[in-house]
């Protein structure tokens, strides 16, 4: 029998602010999780992906930026997502992104990668948590946090705490490969017996 493939994990940047941070924390993040064997990454950058503010009707045409962004989420086996913290929560395109899809995110894995001032976006990971469940995703208790964000990566993108930092984002990561391996074989057999 073959070993499946690794679990596709997608990396959602989800600031879209001019001059914004998460570049930083997400290259820094994306990099570390490309070495590992065990992954396959798809790094979404949600200012790229031009998804509309105003949601269609529910039996509507999607736009188009919203069709070609739902064969990447569906692919995925597993999400973590680069989220600031803005006002005590977590910026609206990102709420946009989630609201937009259903099934895409439904027994899949998802973990946080947060950044900004004195709660390091903790917060608006608090609230995720909570849209996330509504859709039937599963949230990994590990993320990785950076308080006052701009203090703690160097100018060439590169956490000043490197150790620290890389032993928070493997824990992550292997939480989020083994929940992302077992959902995916549950979803497999669910759609076997169906």
């Amino acid at each position: 029998m073959s070993e499946p493939r690794p679990p596709r994990t997608a990396i959602i940047i989800g600031s879209t602010r001019e001059g914004r941070f998460a570049l930083t924390v997400a290259g820094w993040f994306a990099a570390l999780a490309a070495r590992r064997a065990d992954l396959e990454l798809d790094v979404i950058d949600l200012a790229e992906t031009r998804l509309p503010d105003t949601l269609g009707e529910l039996d509507g045409t999607e736009p188009a930026a919203v069709r070609a962004l739902a064969p990447r989420l569906a692919a995925a086996d597993a999400f973590v997502v680069v989220t600031p913290e803005y006002n005590h929560s977590f910026p609206a395109p990102l709420k946009t992104a989630i609201d937009w899809y259903v099934d895409e995110w439904k027994a899949k894995p998802v973990d946080f990668v947060s950044y900004g001032g004195a709660s390091g976006g903790l917060r608006a990971v608090e609230q995720l948590r909570q849209v996330f469940a509504e859709l039937q995703a599963v949230t990994i208790r590990e993320t990785v946090s950076f308080h006052s964000c701009w203090n703690r990566f160097d100018d060439r993108g590169r956490p000043i705490d490197a150790a620290g930092a890389a032993a928070a984002a493997g824990g992550l990561l292997d939480q989020l490969t083994w929940w992302a391996r077992a959902l995916r074989a549950a979803r497999a057999e669910l759609l076997q017996a169906a």
